[in-house]
């Protein structure tokens, strides 16, 4: 499925890729999330006690490449969008139906994050430690969300539009046939996924 932006796994820079799965594009790159991780360290210096948080190493990113939970939430603000917890009071009655109320998650567990992403009328998981997108059921979503939840992973959902891709329009007007997807899933690390990207600034 070249259409979806899919990134494979490097080093831990899954934050990163999840992103950029998300957001059909490869926008950021570890050197801009640093940016953010380091400007969210200003701002909680000046909230804490300047003597005490000198000590203390960066809680929103490490020299592996992992980022924090508000690095994500921050990055998403400069596209438009929010992240709230799948649990929130305020989605109890979407949760009833999350195939038709929700267009995008991001899950974490152990510090892995990934996509789960709506195109046209059909849900992928796009996971950086997977060969390719995965297709996900309107039935199975919302079991594979309560599931994970019970594996120990957070899930949050993506609030807001998401930019414009080639991926969503086109499966929009034609959605695979899922027993044909998933029998190329192996397949995938012979697709190149970069492709231009009108989102990039």
């Amino acid at each position: 499925m070249e259409l979806i932006h899919h990134e494979k796994q490097e080093g831990q820079l899954c934050a990163q890729h999840c992103l950029n799965t998300l957001l059909q594009c490869p926008i950021f790159d570890a050197i801009q999330l640093a940016s953010i991780a380091q400007q969210l360290d200003i701002e909680e210096e000046k909230m804490a006690d300047h003597q005490s948080y000198l000590n203390e190493p960066s809680n929103n990113m490490d020299d592996t490449g992992f980022f924090s939970v508000q690095v994500i939430m921050r990055a998403l603000e400069v596209y438009g969008l929010s992240a709230k917890h799948w649990n929130h009071p305020d989605l109890a009655e979407k949760r009833k139906n999350p195939a038709q109320n929700f267009t995008a998650f991001v899950c974490n567990f152990n510090q892995h994050w990934f996509t789960i992403r709506k195109f046209g009328r059909q849900w992928f998981n796009i996971d950086s430690c997977k060969s390719g997108p995965t297709f996900v059921s309107d039935t199975y979503l919302e079991v594979y969300l309560k599931q994970i939840e019970l594996d120990g992973y957070t899930v949050f959902v993506i609030l807001g539009d998401l930019p414009e891709c080639q991926a969503e329009s086109v499966l929009l007007a034609n959605p695979v046939e899922p027993s044909a997807f998933n029998t190329q899933v192996g397949k995938a690390e012979k697709v190149c996924y970069t492709a231009s990207c009108p989102h990039k600034n």
